[in-house]
């Protein structure tokens, strides 16, 4: 008498034959930064990575600048201006403004730094073509 096999056992097996690393994904990995930008390089996983293999962030780039504008309402602090006149009484100066200004980013990341990698898959769904670096992270416990 032949022993039939487990039906569960064979349905799992088919399932894992069919989708084989189908859905396995990539995930966010942690790098180091020995050389930051322009010329950036991160030990990443025993390995040394250069640019080429990076997106970065525009804000993460030293010279990055970014424009603002807004309105401001305000008034100035009360100021007496001395003499004993009235008209050198104290007094303020109302504000009520549009403003515009430039940003212009100057930091950058350091080496020693920890930074968050995020994967980009080849076509292929299972190679690391590339990795986009999203922020640089701190533990607060000082590791």
């Amino acid at each position: 008498m032949k022993k039939t096999e487990d039906a569960y056992k064979a349905m799992l097996k088919l399932f894992k034959d069919i989708g084989g690393n189908a859905g396995l994904q990539s995930m966010p990995q942690i790098g180091t930064i020995v050389s930051p930008p322009p010329e950036i390089k991160v030990q990443w996983n025993g390995m040394l990575l250069d640019k080429k293999w990076f997106y970065i962030d525009d804000y993460w780039l030293q010279g990055h600048t970014r424009q603002i504008k807004g309105h401001i309402v305000s008034a100035t602090q009360n100021r007496s201006g001395g003499g004993g006149d009235a008209m050198f009484a104290s007094h303020n100066h109302d504000i009520d403004n549009d403003y515009t200004a430039s940003i212009i980013y100057t930091d950058t990341w350091h080496v020693g730094d920890k930074i968050l990698m995020i994967p980009i898959q080849g076509s292929d769904n299972k190679t690391v073509k590339q990795f986009w670096i999203l922020s640089k992270g701190k533990r607060l416990d000082g590791n």
